[in-house]
């Protein structure tokens, strides 16, 4: 199975990119609920949660994780990795690599949480690659709670997305990395306050098109994932919200399954 961690219900953006990359592949995935937001907590914490979170999915059969939370992949991953002898992915690279091949006068500015932001992990990984690049960052706090509340299309989180995004707009930026998954359930307004000239990345999108692509160059790892279209969602806390939204993005009928968070 691919194992899929996030803080919350953004994570199904990646669960829903890599359904539609890998379809039949068989996906576990835990939604941190009770814990979220990771985006206001500290490092250690993060890194902590990333651990335990790793260990549930590898109990329930996965075989490769992806970590589908900016925060801990900006904050973790090294933690992850050093502890579990399996392929592990995160969601920053792959968008990084994406945003530096697509954007024309590589004027990138990144959206996320505190802690990401914070990290200065995207500035790091562009600069490594683009020296030139103009980078610009900006933390956006309220949008995990706003998405986790399902208020998607409300006037107050239209309002709040445009003043977010005001100072990377005066910047001129040609491209918008969503440094946080739960960002492209807001695209269309973000698009919309921030000109349509402007490429938006997502990270979902090419963190599976990472995972597609390692797949088809391991065949000894694809032969043991299981590819019988099983999806299990797993869940720290069951809410309704969390629910509606995944049947709503999956389109498929899903049973929450608890969990308690240590």
């Amino acid at each position: 199975m691919i194992g899929i961690f996030d803080s919350g219900i953004g994570g199904l953006t990646v669960v829903k990119a890599l359904m539609e990359h890998l379809s039949g592949y068989d996906i576990i995935y835990f939604g941190d609920t009770a814990r979220t937001p990771y985006g206001t907590k500290s490092s250690e914490t993060v890194k902590k949660y990333a651990l335990e979170n790793t260990d549930f999915l590898l109990s329930k059969g996965a075989k490769i994780i992806v970590i589908a939370c900016n925060t801990a992949s900006s904050v973790a991953t090294e933690s992850v990795t050093e502890n579990f002898n399996i392929p592990i992915f995160e969601v920053i690279t792959p968008a990084v690599e994406l945003s530096i091949n697509t954007s024309h006068k590589l004027c990138i500015g990144i959206i996320g949480t505190r802690a990401t932001v914070k990290s200065g992990i995207y500035e790091k990984k562009i600069r490594e690659m683009k020296p030139k690049a103009k980078v610009y960052s900006k933390a956006c706090p309220l949008l995990v709670p706003l998405v986790e509340e399902g208020w998607l299309k409300k006037p107050e989180t239209k309002m709040i997305v445009k003043k977010y995004l005001h100072p990377l707009k005066v910047r001129q930026i040609d491209t918008l990395i969503l440094g946080c998954t739960h960002y492209p359930l807001l695209k269309d307004i973000i698009q919309k306050k921030i000109g349509k000239k402007v490429n938006i990345i997502d990270s979902s999108i090419a963190v599976a098109s990472k995972v597609k692509a390692f797949l088809e160059n391991h065949q000894n790892i694809n032969n043991m994932l299981s590819k019988k279209g099983m999806y299990r969602f797993f869940v720290s806390d069951v809410t309704e919200q969390f629910e509606k939204t995944a049947k709503s993005m999956l389109k498929i009928d899903i049973r929450l399954e608890h969990v308690s968070s240590s």
